[in-house]
């Protein structure tokens, strides 16, 4: 986790205590238990997850906190709020089971932040007696550092309600909404479009973990060597194969019919094996020229991922050597701002997702 020297350990602690002023030494432990651990303690079996999660929404009241509460840690709690907006009981047990991973240096990180408590509190920024932290502190290392419950003062005045999940999926919580409204309806197609370093690769491969989705790459299209010809390559919007992935991919799929192709690969300037796409509840098409006019309207949801130019440079420069990226900057980048200056898929995506070098 980033942060300079002036930044407490425990800065998400502080401003959880702002929000909710009657926090117990209890509930504070217990938070610093999840930032260390998240909730490798809590799943163990998915649907139980799911049947617990309908069984406290149906008794859920929104006290105000927030609906995305960043631990001191990888994780974050997820207020079952979000379960109003569209989410999906099933969707949050995923999301929550694949989060309870084990935290080889759990111990070492909460012992870790609570010695910062420790010396914040002996300082007076908590609203805590030294020596009453002390002791609780003495009875839970006997109890090797157990799972805690929040306080009854705390229950009685924000009534939690919420699940502790890893942040990688917090971000995307609106999406997942979207997907999960649309599915009601049948089966969905997704179109994630965007430019290089975006993010789409990444987010594709998040639904696919959570929802078993099919992914198909768009840079599995780019132009054979023969299909270069130089009036091809001034096209805008003619970067892509769109004859042969509308051919070869969306026309099977709007039959609803097996999907296969051979991926052709840049680098070898040849085809890879044959890859077979069942019929699925959600298909994820993602790349560049995903949305390109030519397909027409097959996506039964189109989001555009925009990223912000210094994070899509420093991206790229971080992931490919230098003369790689020189490509990315002289060449692809170029067709690819082309094409959205002229096809505007941004304005035709249902959603559009900023994509900032410090978060959304």
């Amino acid at each position: 986790m980033e942060r300079n020297e002036y930044e407490p350990l425990v800065r998400n602690l502080l401003e959880h205590l702002r929000r909710c002023p009657a926090l117990q030494i209890e509930d504070a432990l217990k938070f610093l238990h999840q930032s260390a651990f998240g909730c490798e303690h809590l799943v163990t079996d998915e649907s139980a997850a799911r049947a617990s999660i309908v069984r406290e929404y149906g008794s859920f009241e929104d006290c105000g906190l927030p609906r995305v509460e960043l631990l001191d840690g990888e994780y974050c709690r997820v207020s079952l709020s979000w379960l109003e907006d569209g989410l999906s009981p099933d969707t949050l047990a995923r999301i929550f089971f694949l989060s309870a991973k084990k935290e080889e240096g759990g111990r070492a990180r909460l012992l870790e932040l609570l010695a910062e408590l420790r010396t914040l509190t002996r300082q007076g920024v908590f609203p805590f007696e030294a020596k009453a932290l002390e002791e609780a502190l003495a009875r839970w290392e006997t109890q090797n550092f157990c799972a805690l419950h929040h306080s009854d003062a705390f229950r009685a005045a924000y009534r939690p309600a919420y699940r502790v999940i890893a942040r990688r999926f917090a971000e995307a919580l609106p999406l997942f909404c979207e997907i999960d409204r649309r599915l009601k309806n049948g089966p969905l197609v997704v179109a994630l479009e965007g430019g290089a370093a975006s993010g789409k690769t990444t987010l594709a491969g998040m639904f696919s973990e959570v929802y078993g989705a099919s992914v198909i790459h768009m840079d599995d299209f780019f132009l054979r060597p023969s299909q270069r010809t130089r009036k091809r390559l001034e096209e805008v919007g003619g970067n892509v194969d769109y004859e042969r992935f509308e051919d070869e991919v969306l026309a099977p799929l709007r039959r609803c019919e097996t999907v296969r192709y051979r991926p052709f690969d840049c680098s070898t300037t040849s085809f890879g094996k044959t890859v077979t796409v069942e019929p699925s509840r959600l298909a994820i098409i993602e790349g560049a020229y995903s949305m390109h006019p030519y397909f027409g309207d097959y996506a039964g949801l189109c989001v555009f991922l925009d990223v912000e130019k210094e994070c899509q440079k420093e991206r790229i420069e971080r992931r490919n050597a230098e003369e790689v990226a020189a490509r990315f900057f002289s060449e692809w980048i170029p067709k690819e701002d082309a094409y959205f200056e002229r096809m505007k898929p941004k304005d035709r995506a249902d959603l559009v997702w900023s994509v900032k070098k410090n978060g959304r």
